[in-house]
């Protein structure tokens, strides 16, 4: 499970770090960086599929999410004016976790130089990265160091460092150039994570049409294998989704037709003479059941990540939802970004925690988070 994720120069995060439990539920008025938060993790997953640098590029590249306020607010915070300073520290975006066995740490910069007639001058570069044991990064604890182009591995009596290449391109990770044991946990870890952010549910989604089906343990992003995860669920025996289709539509029930080989989803409903197909369901129905196919997948992550998993549901759905977080929660680590009330209320059950988050001239904090509060964490140097 992981217990710590670090975040510094991205957005309105200058520098936070996040506990984290079996289910985290962040909050906070709009504005105060929940989604920043949402997609700095998405990030720091990009960095286990070698993406991030590209990632980076659809936001804008480097410069457009870096911090934007001065590198220290203390000055801000007494004169209640934000004033440049002389920089300490590198310019740089910086994504961590530290877990029950092993920690990661990347720091990405301005690119010093390209190569000769190269248009990609604006590619942030992979300064350091740090594959580590325990919860935080120290010198005795590290298993993998790479700066720059030059990569090292603690060796097997803990003495010292075994060089792995001195020709490491900055726009790769470590972590997809070697086959190293510690490497592949991390890699395979961050591949892992899985992320939700809505769900289309117009009348041209990908969810009410028809589509090939086969066995689909994971739901897509865009939904568009409802049907085949559904019956996945089904044909597993995971009563937990029917129970709450049940629960939230007065008895309903779930089943998948097909078709010359193609799924199409059906909700059978009390006193109807036929099901509904998935194209004639409603907005909010059909979102449910996309949340309820994504949240009960028979092959859970290591972690899951729901974005504002409540919007466009009618009130009355927000307690069903609520039911399959906490069911996934058993079987998976669950972060839910939100700012509904009533799904924080039902989430507060034992094993549960709430990060609220508030802006304070421009900055991100974690509300009460004091020193002694904040989990540990070493960000390290170049």
């Amino acid at each position: 499970m992981l217990h710590t994720v670090a975040i510094r120069g991205y957005r309105s995060l200058r520098e936070v770090v996040v506990p984290l439990s079996a289910l985290t539920i962040v909050t906070g008025a709009n504005g105060t960086g929940k989604s920043s938060v949402y997609r700095a993790l998405k990030l720091l997953a990009d960095c286990g599929r070698g993406e991030v640098i590209g990632s980076l590029a659809r936001e804008g590249g480097l410069q457009s999410v870096l911090w934007a306020g001065p590198e220290n607010t203390g000055a801000t915070r007494r004169t209640g004016e934000a004033q440049g300073t002389v920089r300490i520290r590198p310019v740089a975006l910086e994504l961590g976790f530290a877990s029950d066995d092993l920690g990661y740490l990347i720091d990405l910069g301005l690119p010093q130089y390209a190569g000769p007639r190269s248009l990609f001058t604006r590619d942030p570069e992979i300064k350091r990265e740090m594959v580590f044991a325990g919860p935080r990064l120290r010198p005795s604890a590290t298993l993998v160091r790479r700066g720059a182009d030059h990569a090292e591995v603690a060796d097997d009596a803990g003495r010292g460092f075994t060089e792995l290449t001195r020709a490491l391109p900055t726009h790769r990770s470590v972590l997809a150039e070697f086959a190293l044991p510690e490497l592949a946990s991390v890699r395979d870890r961050l591949r892992d994570w899985r992320f939700y952010d809505g769900f289309r549910v117009d009348a041209d989604a990908p969810a009410r049409r028809p589509q090939v089906g086969t066995r689909t343990p994971v739901l897509s992003d865009d939904g568009g294998d409802l049907a085949a995860a559904v019956q996945t669920i089904l044909e597993v025996g995971l009563g937990d989704l029917a129970q709450a289709v049940g629960d939230a539509f007065d008895g309903a029930e779930l089943s998948v037709a097909v078709h010359d080989g193609q799924f199409e989803l059906q909700l059978r409903q009390p006193g109807m003479l036929r099901p509904l197909r998935a194209a004639e369901l409603s907005d909010g129905t059909l979102r449910f059941l996309l949340w309820g196919a994504a949240l009960l997948s028979p092959r859970p992550p290591s972690l899951m990540v729901l974005n504002e998993p409540e919007t466009s549901l009618h009130p009355d759905l927000v307690a069903p939802l609520a039911a399959m977080i906490r069911a996934a929660a058993t079987a998976t680590q669950v972060v839910v970004v939100t700012h509904s009330a009533a799904l924080r209320e039902h989430l507060d059950v034992d094993g549960a925690s709430e990060i609220e988050l508030y802006k304070q001239w421009g900055e991100t904090l974690i509300a009460d988070q004091t020193l002694l509060t904040t989990p540990p964490w070493d960000w390290g140097r170049r």
